[in-house]
């Protein structure tokens, strides 16, 4: 029988790492990219389609399932696994990031996070022990703590001071989910690192993280406007205060030359909107960099989308059918699109775990940006 949860290094290249998690519902191959599940849906995708793209793994979003339908609802269901017809490991974020993004009148205190809903205004109250009982009643496999994340550009007193109430939150939410019974003896929790730019507090974040203890580490407070040069500057460090035999996550991140970036600098985990977000919006990802299927010159273009992609977008429609379907803003392209990017994103994850484990992943990232960033 599979253990609940394990991490493996298979093959190290510099600071990349490729390797695996393997957890009762399934093995997850690292560098892995999570596909985001945020309203028990990846947009436009049927679960099964996102499976053969070569998802080993998606995103469920803590926040949106809490207000519709219910994570109550959700778990009289069967949980989310079944309600989604997702067999496979699902990792839930906490949904701190969206009550400060989304929500209206937030009220922070050391206690939790009072708000209104974005959709009908009713009032809620989130707190780590909460978000615990919400990701459990879900059925997650992968939990993610329960923090705040304030934006990099605050004074440092300010980002200190939400850095250490969230590895209080953390503190509690690791209690709280040990309570969780039959749900803790098969899931896993990840902290999550906080100091948003400053190396001395995310030392201490990470400090303290490990001093609870969890099954991985997230590194939070990245990819929320301060830019790739930042984050990159920020990933210098920040994944190397982190227990190095545990995964390291990193939150909502990004483009692909930023995923490139960051498995040099030795993450394991990622997670974004920008694939499906982008593929509804008439952009596609490709090895020669990003392309916008609105422009007039792929009216008559009888390319497929990415000669280098396998997905069966690129293998049976032209970039000038794409062009009209997203023109006519009909589904099927919203669809199409959303196929071959979730693909692409799969297939760059492939081709640095084999890069990594060939030992030329320098080589790869070069001649990958050769191409993309052209």
């Amino acid at each position: 029988m599979a253990e609940r949860f394990s991490f493996t290094i298979d093959a190290t290249d510099g600071a990349a790492r490729t390797g695996r998690i393997e957890m009762l519902r399934g093995d997850i191959r690292t560098p892995a990219f999570m596909p985001v599940g945020t309203a028990a849906t990846v947009k436009a995708m049927k679960p099964e389609t996102v499976r053969k793209t070569g998802a080993d793994i998606i995103l469920g979003n803590t926040y949106h399932l809490m207000l519709r339908p219910g994570a109550e609802r959700v778990a009289k269901l069967g949980g989310l696994h079944k309600f989604m017809n997702w067999n496979r490991p699902i990792l839930t974020d906490s949904g701190g990031y969206q009550v400060m993004s989304l929500s209206d009148l937030r009220k922070l205190t050391e206690k939790g996070v009072e708000f209104r809903s974005h959709i009908d205004g009713s009032k809620h109250m989130l707190t780590p022990e909460r978000s615990m009982e919400i990701q459990r009643l879900l059925g997650s496999d992968i939990v993610m703590a329960f923090d705040e994340c304030p934006r990099a550009d605050r004074p440092r007193d300010e980002i200190a001071a939400s850095m250490e109430m969230s590895m209080r939150w953390a503190r509690r939410s690791r209690d709280g989910f040990d309570t969780g019974g039959e749900h803790a003896a098969r899931s896993a929790l990840f902290g999550i690192q906080q100091g948003a730019l400053d190396e001395e507090l995310r030392r201490i974040s990470a400090d303290k993280l490990t001093e609870i203890g969890f099954d991985g580490y997230a590194v939070g407070g990245l990819a929320v406007g301060e830019g790739q040069e930042a984050m990159f500057a920020t990933l210098d460090f920040a994944p190397g205060q982190l227990p190095a035999e545990r995964p390291r996550y990193l939150m909502g991140v990004g483009k692909p030359d930023d995923l490139v970036g960051a498995v040099e600098r030795g993450v394991d985990m990622f997670d974004c909107v920008l694939p499906s977000r982008s593929g509804r919006n008439g952009q596609a990802f490709t090895w020669n960099g990003p392309i916008n299927l609105r422009n007039a010159r792929f009216a008559e273009d009888q390319d497929p989308l990415d000669s280098r992609c396998t997905c069966d977008t690129c293998g049976t429609y032209t970039r000038a059918y794409l062009h009209h379907l997203v023109k006519s803003q009909e589904i099927l392209g919203a669809m199409l699109m959303t196929e071959h990017n979730i693909a692409f994103y799969q297939q760059l994850m492939q081709a640095m775990r084999d890069a990594i484990r060939e030992g030329r992943f320098s080589a790869f990232a070069s001649d990958f940006r050769m191409d993309y960033l052209r």
